[in-house]
């Protein structure tokens, strides 16, 4: 189902921008009555417990104004974050956002999209002739709110006109429609989180299953998009690897003839983080997420996180699997990563 909002917060700056504007009358006369709050006000969601605040958090839409526009490094899928959305309706158990988020993870829409693609277009053009790639999913899933903003088709089409930028983002829902009749000029990859139908139906709740994920890359794939797997986070548990090969047999056969184009795959091994932990532990209090520190190596992020992953024999055995599993279904596929 579509994401719809249960409580929508439009801040005042927000309403000197056309797109804010235009979201406080939509929303005037569809779904949740906006509240007008001070631009820097709080938002205080209600629940008696930690996971009744997570989750109301996570139907809350805020309407806000992009204050920082110094974008963040975004390694290893691109040089730079493009912030579109923060947070998203999703409720996975292991979202690495637990450790960016914490504990009231609402989603946040920019409305100054135009000066985001400016400051975009000056670091492409600062970068030249290298050519400049950007992430738009690092701090979200930028696709359940498209129907009402608009942004990611806008975007899209921004880096259509770049000679020398590249724009990416990953998603695991399906409403991809309005983004296939773009002038892309293969600019964009679209790329699907995907995992086993055990881990989405055990952690991955009010995400879409599996099949519909891979319907929406079969579209966009016949829409001419470089188009993306991340197999996320890819869970050692008895018998991964049978089931994880049926997973890339299903993606084989959701592209058909697309299998032999520009596919591209990131595998990510599951880890986290002390403060994710404890922000998982009171969200879901029955988890059964493997989150044993003993059992794990540490290893450091990008931004200083200290992340607990797999230790070297087991991402030895993920790194072979994968490498071995994808070439032999999907020829001519490239693996970008594998952590």
């Amino acid at each position: 189902m579509p994401f719809e909002p249960r409580s929508v917060y439009i801040q005042e700056d927000a309403l000197e921008y056309p797109l804010g504007k235009a979201l406080l009358e939509h929303f005037r006369s569809h779904g949740p009555r906006p509240q007008v709050i001070p631009s820097r006000g709080r938002i205080a969601v209600r629940g008696a417990t930690p996971g009744q605040k997570y989750v109301a958090a996570k139907a809350t839409l805020v309407v806000a104004v992009k204050e920082s526009l110094q974008f963040q490094t975004c390694k290893p899928s691109a040089h730079y974050q493009l912030p579109l959305v923060t947070s998203c309706p999703g409720l996975c158990e292991y979202c690495y956002l637990n450790t960016r988020l914490g504990p009231q993870p609402y989603i946040r829409v920019y409305v100054n999209i135009d000066e985001i693609l400016e400051a975009a277009r000056r670091l492409i053009e600062k970068h030249r002739p290298r050519v400049t790639v950007f992430e738009g999913a690092a701090t979200s899933d930028p696709v359940p709110t498209e129907r009402f903003t608009g942004s990611l088709a806008r975007t899209v089409a921004f880096f259509g006109r770049q000679e020398r930028g590249r724009f990416r983002f990953v998603t695991k829902f399906p409403e991809v429609d309005p983004l296939l009749g773009l002038e892309h000029r293969s600019h964009t990859r679209v790329r699907f989180s995907i995992n086993t139908p055990r881990i989405i139906a055990q952690y991955e709740h009010l995400t879409p299953d599996l099949e519909e994920r891979l319907a929406a890359a079969r579209k966009v794939a016949a829409a001419g998009y470089p188009t993306g797997f991340i197999v996320a986070p890819v869970i050692a548990y008895d018998r991964w690897e049978d089931e994880y090969r049926l997973l890339l047999d299903e993606v084989a056969a959701a592209l058909g003839t697309a299998r032999g184009g520009d596919v591209t795959f990131e595998v990510i091994s599951h880890r986290f983080t002390a403060r994710a932990k404890t922000t998982i532990l009171s969200v879901f209090p029955g988890t059964s997420l493997p989150m044993e520190e003993g059992e794990r190596k540490v290893k450091f992020g990008q931004f200083g996180y200290r992340k607990f992953v797999y230790p070297e024999a087991t991402l030895s055995a993920i790194k072979a699997f994968f490498e071995r599993e994808i070439p032999a279904r999907l020829p001519g596929a490239g693996i970008e990563y594998i952590i």
